[in-house]
């Protein structure tokens, strides 16, 4: 029989609906049969595309001993960390008090009032590697819980003190400069890896939020080796074993520190950060090879990623037929019988060889020949890639996760809108505005957004990493399309975060608005990034173009607001906080521009939406609009009768342009400077 998983609306949970492990999902329930039951709670927190999780639950979930265990001694509780990520936080931070490394699968002990009193991540069947065997832990925990309730109470009490600071920051209030920022590129350019690029150390993740810190200070000093790092950082992710170089996208990371191995699975906030990241440095460094990653990876997320509702699904698994990467490498000798007489020089340029480069397989990578051949030699290389794709095919592919999340969404949205203006693809922005038009109808209601949803049911409340990722898309979406609906659903779902999510004191917003599960033990207030940009980080860029785009002023003090509550603690660890740092930059010297026309398709326009800055803002007004008496382009207007632009920083407007190049030049990056 199916236990209580089977009505969950988490793909990730559904797959463990035929466990023998009595699963509950989480909720107040769980807790009332804790107290009754007089047992602790296991909770076991995963999601759909972790190996790790995958592996435990074949060991240990599908058997029938460790299941009986389980069941007798504990209320045990399965959560999705993609659909709850407010649980995954707060119990993340108790395993680091724990002094514990965090990961994937989450192995917490609870007393019945939720209150962690130990835990730890993977635990296999058997004592291995150090660690002792789940059966072992199930026991040891169970006969604790019984017999020494004052150890437990001791540790919830401890555990309780400590969590109270993931709600009550200890913030910086130093004030952030300019030379903060040049100061915060340097550490970062500092942390990159001089042989292999991108930052030091394996596994290697491609921490792109920290990547754009540094080519945005490039763009203002045109210090070359900034734009050296970002753009060869950029080349070896995107020629490497990351990189699906026949189907197109970038998995979460690389095991090693060449970025040749990958951890197979595909997230869709990793791709849609490298689509925003690839757009943006094209526009000033142009690159046939990141055009050509752009492209394929959009097809890939418009042909592999989309629901049927339009919105985009949040992951592939890493693993197929019970073997992580399965669906992904190849032998020597399938290679060969697929391309014939062509496959000499696609394996000379795709480095495969008989013995393989990892476990006697072979990952398709250019690592060792990054540079494109010339049209004829990348045609037939395309050609060869095709073929082995229509192979792959046939293969047994790695699970999608169907479940939609309105925050990689949000992020999704927005990149393929800078993608669509910066190669001219108007139906990339047709997809994004679709995509859009899915999340809210499935998601929001009036000013309120739901996180998550599968099919046509939604899930857990919104986020502020919803609301900040979705108003973001919201902005964009209004720069290219001139729609003021979307403008205008921005300010309402940033109202609401201003409303819900706002502490009673101190800076910043909790990452769970005010209504949140009581059951939650503390609301997380934060602003460091994690593998997607912050909330707080973001919510800052989001208030400072709306203030630009609006004039209002209560926008600019809300940006100002968590900027203050962060900048201090961000200029320290900028590898850390980048997006803070990021915003602070939106928030002091962002270019506003504004194009004064009737035109439905203006070169003015087109140009100011390719600008080098990722943080420019366009706004695109008719003759005779008066703009807000706040905003610095109150009171101008088209001169002569031309479409007319202007580029404002800070209060300050540039004389009025009437060209497309003339345009470009003022939005124009620095030219290269020694280091």
């Amino acid at each position: 029989m199916s236990n209580a998983l089977a009505t969950a609306t988490s793909p990730y949970l559904r797959q463990h609906r035929d466990n023998p492990v009595d699963w509950q999902q989480w909720g107040p329930a769980v807790f009332a049969r804790a107290e009754a039951e007089h047992k602790p709670i296991l909770l076991s927190i995963g999601y759909a595309a972790c190996h790790w999780c995958h592996v435990m639950a074949h060991e240990s979930f599908e058997d029938e001993d460790t299941a009986r265990l389980m069941n007798n001694h504990f209320i045990c509780v399965k959560v999705d960390r993609e659909e709850r990520p407010d649980l995954d936080m707060v119990y993340q931070s108790a395993l680091s008090a724990f002094e514990s490394h965090g990961g994937w699968p989450l192995t917490m002990f609870l007393a019945a009032d939720g209150v962690p009193f130990w835990g730890g991540t993977y635990f296999p069947p058997e004592p291995r590697w150090g660690k002792p065997g789940f059966p072992q832990v199930l026991r040891s925990i169970a006969e604790v819980y019984a017999k020494s309730p004052e150890r437990v109470r001791e540790s919830t009490t401890e555990m309780s003190r400590a969590l109270q600071a993931l709600g009550e920051p200890v913030t910086a209030t130093a004030v952030v400069t300019a030379a903060n920022l040049d100061v915060a590129a340097n550490i970062v350019q500092g942390a990159i890896d001089p042989l292999n690029v991108g930052l030091k150390g394996a596994p290697k993740f491609p921490q792109l939020t920290a990547l754009e810190l540094l080519w945005r200070g490039y763009l203002r000093s045109g210090v070359a080796a900034q734009r050296h790092a970002v753009v060869h950082s950029l080349e070896r992710m995107s020629q490497g074993g990351l990189y699906d170089h026949l189907g197109g996208g970038y998995a979460r990371y690389c095991v090693d520190d060449a970025w040749l191995v990958p951890h197979f699975e595909k997230m869709l906030y990793d791709n849609a950060l490298f689509l925003d990241l690839l757009s943006t440095v094209w526009r000033t460094t142009p690159s046939d090879l990141f055009a050509a990653r752009v492209r394929e990876t959009v097809a890939w997320l418009l042909r592999d990623m989309r629901t049927e509702t339009g919105a985009f699904a949040a992951s592939f698994d890493a693993d197929s037929e019970g073997d992580e990467g399965r669906f992904y490498v190849w032998t020597e000798s399938e290679i060969d019988s697929v391309l014939g007489t062509t496959s000499p020089v696609f394996k000379a340029a795709y480095d495969v060889t008989a013995g393989g480069n990892w476990e006697h397989r072979v990952i398709l990578n250019r690592l060792h020949r990054p540079k494109l051949g010339t049209p004829a030699e990348e045609r037939s290389l395309a050609d060869s890639r095709a073929q082995l794709l229509a192979v792959r095919a046939k293969r047994v592919p790695p699970e999608r996760d169907d479940k939609v999340l309105a925050d990689w969404n949000g992020l999704a949205i927005a990149a393929l809108v800078n993608a669509a203006v910066t190669f001219r693809e108007p139906a990339w922005l047709d997809a994004a505005e679709t995509a859009f038009a899915a999340v809210v109808r499935v998601h929001g209601a009036g000013d309120h957004l739901f996180h998550s949803s599968f099919g046509a049911e939604s899930g857990a409340q919104g986020f502020l990493d919803d609301y900040a990722n979705m108003s973001r898309a919201a902005l964009v979406l209004y720069e290219a399309t001139r729609k003021p609906s979307y403008l205008a659903q921005a300010q309402a779902w940033m109202r609401t975060v201003h409303r819900d999510f706002a502490p009673e004191s101190g800076g910043g917003y909790y990452y769970a608005p005010e209504d949140a599960d009581e059951r939650l033990l503390v609301r997380p207030r934060h602003a460091h990034d994690g593998p997607q940009p912050s909330g707080n980080g973001t919510a800052a860029a989001v208030f400072a173009r709306l203030a630009a785009l609006t004039g209002d002023e209560s926008f600019r003090q809300r940006a100002g607001g968590i900027v203050q509550a962060f900048g201090g603690l961000a200029a320290k660890h900028p590898v850390s906080f980048a997006t803070i740092l990021n915003s602070f930059e939106t928030l002091t010297t962002a270019q506003q521009v504004v194009v004064v026309t009737n035109e439905d398709s203006s070169p003015l326009v087109a140009a100011a939406l390719r600008a080098p800055r990722p943080d420019r803002t366009v706004q695109v007004v008719a003759p005779g609009t008066k703009l807000p008496a706040g905003h610095p382009a109150s009171g101008k207007d088209a001169v002569g009768g031309k479409p007319t632009a202007y580029v404002c920083v800070g209060t300050r407007c540039s004389l009025p342009v009437h060209s497309a190049d003339e345009l470009a030049t003022l939005l124009q990056a620095p030219q290269g400077t020694s280091p």
